[in-house]
């Protein structure tokens, strides 16, 4: 059992799908003619999100009958991902989503029919430009992770020629803009909020910087800011795509199916011919396009106003998801827990969690109406954490926790205050912020050492509870009003909001010494 087995129709269809394999309803062939004739859709970032999210719902709607275009792929960082995860199997790919219940889903992914290297070394680059030159485009999109999205000095002095992925972009809106000022929307598929300001600002910074020097007309700058040529719509996106799980590729083995070998290239990107994915995922786009768009609603996909957007990406981050990840971290990693589903199993932390987003959170969030919050909290705890598939530990979740602090709880308080709401009612957020203060000692429940989370100010904030000893009741806790006062840490100064002694309290608990993280956890969380 072969992917390019699938793509030639030498296949034995009933073996698959006695298997379990959900094979393509479309022809193969016939899409991938359309699309190289009449380009709809550019996907920059060949990574395993893409593969399992945009590529797929993609391939859903094409399952359908009602549309006829792929999708290109297009790399711009490690061009390795297109000699040895694509290229070997005619771009075709298996997506195995990871039930919480322990069982796999199976699907081949047959919608990507070109996949490029995006640099103008390659040869690939003049199909890019030809493609970018067709009135047929419609979208170019991104998931290149939030990083791609930076530039620099030295990269907008390159002119015409630039390195970074944005720069490249820009230079392929060129040729849009010679062939015509033909309309594009370019879409943000990444993790990131607001998105699309994101890669608006970058692709301005490269043309207005183009204009400056000389190399571009003036009216290249007007073709991008002009709304009804380019729109830069907002999205907020949601799913967990690990790198290749050792236990899915010995179940796929054990099926006969042969493309599960793990692929790690130069620049240390982990993919494989199959990519495993959690079975939740969201994707809710700004529809704001130009030159009409791909029905990935058909696939699943939810097309709305930014504002609702921006909604939507509020509950996620300050409460339904982020915030319960950051206090399971914090807990997590005094408990010496080294996996978010082996939390789940604990009575403490789930409770912790559940009544965080349900009982306190959830009365200042607001209801996007795309979603329901209560269903998507639901969906986190019930189906998302204690997926036994999904290797995440709470040492990754508690990376750059003093940045992550202001929004996931410092929002909720804010507006707690804003709308004159009972502050008696915040117990469990307040024992989180004070968690995060035994937390920075290092040191577990049962007394031995860990090394807490890269941060960019934890040799600060270290500092300043350095002071503080575990097991000693009677010291000076005057270093806990030098941290709870900063509002760049908490989005509030906590004293001013009525909740600094509070989590003065609950700190000197957490002190106490061996077992009293514990202890002062099953406390409050029972209370609640």
């Amino acid at each position: 059992m072969k992917l390019n087995d699938i793509y030639s129709g030498n296949y034995n269809a009933a073996e698959w799908e006695s298997k379990g394999y959900q094979l393509p309803k479309f022809d193969i062939q016939a899409v991938r003619q359309k699309t190289h004739e009449e380009p709809t859709w550019v996907h920059f970032g060949g990574g395993n999100i893409f593969r399992a999210f945009p590529a797929a719902i993609l391939n859903d709607a094409l399952n359908t009958g009602k549309y006829d275009r792929g999708v290109i792929v297009a790399e711009t960082f490690d061009f390795e991902v297109i000699d040895k995860a694509y290229k070997p199997y005619n771009n075709l790919s298996l997506l195995v989503s990871l039930q919480s219940d322990g069982n796999i889903e199976k699907k081949v992914i047959a919608s990507v029919t070109e996949a490029l290297k995006a640099d103008p070394q390659f040869e690939d680059w003049n199909r890019l430009v030809e493609i970018f030159r067709n009135p047929s485009l419609q979208m170019i999109s991104f998931t290149i992770t939030e990083k791609g999205y930076s530039y620099n000095q030295d990269d907008l002095a390159r002119g015409l020629k630039p390195v970074f992925a944005l720069g490249k972009v820009t230079a392929l809106l060129y040729e849009r803009f010679k062939a015509g000022r033909l309309p594009l929307t370019v879409q943000s598929m990444d993790n990131c909020s607001h998105n699309g300001g994101r890669v608006k600002a970058g692709v301005l910074a490269y043309a207005e910087r183009w204009v400056n020097d000389g190399l571009v007309p003036e009216a290249f700058a007007d073709y991008v800011r002009n709304k009804t040529k380019i729109t830069f719509p907002w999205s907020m996106i949601d799913k967990i795509t690990p790198r290749p799980h050792e236990k899915v590729k010995e179940l796929l083995a054990e099926d006969g199916f042969e493309d599960n070998n793990y692929i790690e290239t130069e620049k240390h990107t982990f993919t494989a011919p199959f990519v495993n994915a959690e079975e939740v995922q969201y994707l809710v786009i700004e529809d704001d396009y130009t030159n009409g768009r791909p029905p990935l609603d058909l696939g699943g996909a939810l097309y709305t106003t930014r504002e609702t957007v921006d909604k939507v990406e509020t509950m996620k981050v300050t409460t339904c998801l982020n915030p319960l990840h950051t206090a399971m971290s914090i807990y997590g990693c005094m408990l010496g827990y080294t996996l978010i589903s082996a939390e789940m199993k604990d009575d403490d932390l789930r409770a912790f969690i559940q009544k965080i987003g349900y009982i306190e959170a959830m009365p200042v969030v607001t209801d996007p109406g795309v979603l329901n919050p209560y269903e998507f909290i639901g969906a986190v705890i019930n189906r998302r954490l204690p997926n036994p598939f999904m290797p995440d530990a709470p040492q990754r979740i508690a990376m750059d926790t003093s940045q992550k602090l202001p929004i996931r709880f410092g929002e909720t308080i804010k507006k707690y205050i804003a709308r004159g709401l009972d502050m008696s009612n915040l117990v469990l957020i307040p024992l989180t912020l004070a968690g995060y203060a035994r937390y920075l000692k290092g040191i577990k429940d049962d007394g031995t050492a860990f090394e807490p989370s890269p941060d960019p100010l934890l040799e600060e904030l270290q500092a300043i509870v350095a002071p503080l000893e575990i097991g000693k009741a009677d010291q000076d806790w005057s270093p806990l009003k030098k941290l709870y006062s900063r509002s760049d840490i908490f989005g509030v100064n906590l004293y001013e909001a009525g909740l600094g002694e509070q989590i003065e309290g609950m700190v000197k608990e957490l002190y106490a010494g061996k077992g009293a993280v514990r202890a002062t956890l099953h406390k409050y969380v029972a209370a609640r």
